[in-house]
């Protein structure tokens, strides 16, 4: 009896399905793991324009006026003389935000989040001034920033959602209060 040499076309066909599908278990886990990585980035851009925001504020008293205006494609930066800059470039020192942050993706500009959007719904970062749920006239004492999530990080009982979010001057929720 002769000595097999090499592999049949069943065992070959068998080891290319495996490696099929785990590097398409590989892809699926990587694709999780890259919208997770820019609701992080997103997050985190939420917290660094707060902490501009309180600055700010506390220097002026107030918030810096936009009725309603997208951070990174509208507003460029935000410094103190007068606020948020719609001129890229524009800002003098000292600054509160030398260079307002964009969405991870980068696929909306021009379009601002709405309160209560879809999930759906992309955007970038929308900032809006209010005063006692309208639009500011003179000196701001609150804002909204609308933003968009893709995953859904806390559960249903969590303060964010997967969706349109909201930051405020108290703090980041899934809703705005004003």
């Amino acid at each position: 009896m002769k000595a097999r040499k090499g592999f049949t076309l069943i065992e070959l066909l068998v080891v290319i399905a495996i490696i099929g599908l785990l590097s398409t278990l590989a892809i699926v886990a990587l694709s999780s793991a890259r919208s997770k990585a820019r609701d992080s980035k997103r997050t985190s851009d939420m917290k660094q324009v707060q902490t501009a925001l309180e600055l700010y504020f506390n220097d002026k008293q107030y918030y810096p006026l936009a009725a309603s205006a997208e951070i990174g494609s509208q507003l460029f930066c935000l410094d103190s003389a007068s606020g948020w800059k719609t001129t890229q470039g524009s800002c003098a020192s000292p600054l509160y935000l030398a260079s307002a942050p964009r969405d991870p993706d980068n696929v909306a500009a021009g379009v601002a989040c709405a309160q209560g959007g879809s999930a759906t719904t992309k955007c970038n970062y929308a900032y809006f001034t209010m005063t006692a749920g309208s639009t500011c006239a003179a000196n701001c004492n609150n804002y909204n920033i609308h933003f968009r999530l893709e995953n859904d990080p806390d559960g249903a009982t969590g303060p964010l959602i997967a969706g349109v979010n909201c930051t405020t001057e108290t703090g980041i929720y899934a809703t705005c209060l004003h």
